[in-house]
């Protein structure tokens, strides 16, 4: 084991700044609020499938998330295009504010630094190099070559064979709770990035530590 943690980040949400999606539904001409409707789509059509012992590929499962949601909606171009200006969108985001920052503190303090994403491997490589620091991290992976998405537990195996890590020799950093809980059950430590200031909730497994802002993940690490 080395002495600092491998710190693992989610990507969709935690480094990705998913409430810029509002603008782009606005775009097609419907309420902005679907965005966060379609998302919870996605993540419910993944799981279900990952739980029947299927790995959907998430752009499929997007599409066709967005495709129902968009079902009975004035658009203000077809069908075709409106989907594909969304996903466009999803693929072009930019990382929320404080990510560059609290990336390159975690580098200049020895962190090593990869990601594991429910997305593509090229939209999280997007990402990273849009806001410059794609060179921070040791690599960045996708439950594309595992056998199913996170949570499951397979997931989070098929990070520690790639990375050379034991479970406990990694901290996982996400917004989401699901995957905090599905990583604490293998044995990583975790992070929740709330930057909502939202409670946590009482069925999954709680967090390690808890941040308002990557900035301060540095300080609370040494802690």
């Amino acid at each position: 084991m080395t002495d600092l943690p491998l710190v693992l980040f989610d990507v969709n949400g935690t480094l990705s700044d998913m409430g810029r999606m509002t603008q782009h539904f606005e775009e097609i001409g419907v309420p902005p609020q679907l965005s966060a409707h379609w998302f919870a789509a996605v993540l419910r059509d993944g799981f279900a499938l990952a739980l029947a012992g299927g790995n959907p590929p998430f752009v499929q499962v997007a599409e066709d998330a967005l495709r129902s949601v968009l079902v009975g909606q004035l658009l203000n171009r077809d069908l075709d295009d409106a989907v594909a200006h969304v996903l466009h969108a999803l693929r072009e985001l930019p990382v929320h504010e404080d990510v560059p920052d609290g990336i390159r503190a975690l580098a200049g303090a020895g962190f090593e630094i990869a990601a594991l994403t429910n997305g593509s491997a090229s939209t999280a490589e997007g990402l990273l190099e849009r806001a410059g620091v794609r060179e921070q991290f040791s690599a960045v992976l996708s439950v594309e070559g595992a056998p199913r998405w996170k949570p499951a537990p397979e997931s989070y195996a098929h990070a520690l064979q790639a990375l050379g890590r034991d479970a406990d020799d990694v901290v996982l950093v996400a917004a989401h709770p699901w995957d905090l809980h599905g990583a604490a059950r293998v044995g990583f430590r975790t992070a929740w990035v709330d930057r909502a200031g939202s409670p946590y909730p009482d069925a999954p497994t709680p967090p390690d530590l808890r941040v308002t802002r990557l900035t301060d993940l540095v300080d609370a690490l040494a802690r």
